[in-house]
């Protein structure tokens, strides 16, 4: 090991780096969510017109992700870092001088997702990945944290200046805050990954066609690269079509069985809290069982939690289910990394893994969408879990199906599929 090769010191600060990074570039998530009330009183609107900006930003965020990741692939990763530090700044600043909500949501879509947020979330979990190889999966799973502490951290301090300043006022003084953090963060990311050959050289051995390893670069797992991509896609968008009925709907849930809302919010931050130990552990596992595995047996894992959703809507037994869930889906995501990574050149990761993760952002979209619609079908949650589960089945059948695939390569090939593992 190098002094800043694979799994060194250097990685693992450029880790710590990058776990800062998304942090504060989870803002461009979180914040809007509390600011709904304010902006709304401000604008004159009802309350679904004041979420259309916290749509347009995720949508902005998930294309950004491909965008972005494809910055990274042809730039490295302190281009992108660079530019949404920037963006991601004079959005919040622009959002909070916007005269209408036209224009904040405007702002919301393009600076803040499209260009800001998204550049802190796929492209950092890709060039993790690109730094490690023996602890590349809980090295994916702490990057991946980065998110859910965000989630923790940015809605009490934004509530807090919103309360005594003014949520304009707020906007502001984020937007320089991002600014004057991520900049100096994003510059320290410069250094090309051991896992990119430097101008001019051969791939390394992990990247030629045929690795040392027994992977196929192309034909990954027997299959034509985009076909792979595409069926991870599908499967992202059904984990997180499923994963979306409990964190998207648990406070509505919880007032339909005639607990509060207030008692909702507390599960959903037993699902994020929980969620952060369970990519911690999901990583763990994974360096020792590859990701496809990993994502299989969250997958699974998953279903059970939301199969005991059906029988059990007592107040204690929906906080331990509700820990439970956040236990069992939070390493789903962060598996979709490690599989790209294990099955795909070192320099296709950016693109990759980004198109795979906004897969399962367009799966949390409609996925809350759906279980809303149905309810109202049905003027009850039932079918909607039911259809979660459904959802749930496609992505274990997907990654059993490359489970199987994956086998009778590894008895052919020269090494393990699994690069996690090397």
């Amino acid at each position: 090991m190098t002094e800043q090769g694979p799994d060194s010191r250097y990685a693992w600060l450029r880790l710590c780096v990058s776990v800062v990074l998304m942090t504060i570039g989870a803002s461009g998530m979180y914040v809007v969510s509390v600011v709904i009330p304010a902006v709304q009183a401000d604008f004159g609107v009802d309350r679904s017109a004041a979420s259309m900006p916290y749509t347009a930003m995720m949508v902005g965020f998930g294309i950004g992700g491909i965008l972005m990741g494809r910055a990274a692939d042809r730039f490295g990763i302190v281009v992108p870092s660079a530019i949404g530090a920037i963006l991601l700044g004079l959005g919040f600043v622009a959002a909070g001088g916007s005269p209408g909500l036209t224009t904040f949501a405007l702002v919301h879509g393009v600076l803040i997702g499209l260009l800001g947020t998204a550049s802190t979330f796929s492209p950092l979990v890709a060039d993790t990945t690109l730094w490690f190889e023996r602890r590349r999966g809980i090295a994916v799973a702490i990057c991946a944290s980065g998110n859910y502490l965000g989630g923790a951290l940015w809605p009490p301090i934004t509530q807090h200046f919103v309360e005594t300043v003014g949520w304009r006022a707020t906007y502001v003084g984020i937007g320089v805050f991002c600014v004057a953090t991520m900049l100096p963060l994003a510059l320290l990311l410069r250094r090309r990954p051991p896992a990119l050959p430097a101008a001019g050289t051969a791939p390394p051995a992990s990247d030629r066609p045929v690795a040392a390893r027994g992977v196929d670069y192309a034909r990954p797992l027997g299959m034509a690269p985009n076909a792979l991509t595409a069926l991870l896609c599908v499967a992202g968008v059904a984990c997180c079509v499923a994963m979306a009925m409990p964190q998207v709907h648990i406070v509505a849930y919880c007032t339909d069985l005639g607990f509060s809302a207030a008692r909702g919010a507390e599960m959903m931050s037993l699902m994020l809290g929980f969620g952060v130990v369970s990519r911690l552990v999901s990583g763990w596992i994974s360096d020792r069982i590859g990701g496809l595995r990993t994502l299989l047996l969250g997958s699974v894992l998953q279903g059970i939690a939301l199969l005991l959703f059906l029988p059990f809507e007592g107040l204690a037994s929906l906080y331990v289910i509700s820990a439970l869930f956040g236990l069992f889906q939070g390493g789903i995501v962060p598996s979709y990394a490690l599989i790209v990574r294990e099955h795909f050149p070192a320099a296709q990761a950016g693109t990759r893994v980004g198109v795979v993760i906004t897969s399962t952002l367009f799966g949390m979209a409609l996925g809350g969408w759906m279980s809303g619609a149905i309810f109202d079908a049905t003027g009850s949650y039932d079918a909607a879990f039911v259809n979660g589960i459904g959802w749930n089945l496609l992505n274990v059948a997907i990654a059993i199906f490359l489970l199987r695939r994956a086998g009778p390569l590894r008895r052919r090939g020269a090494g393990p599929v699994v690069a996690a593992a090397a």
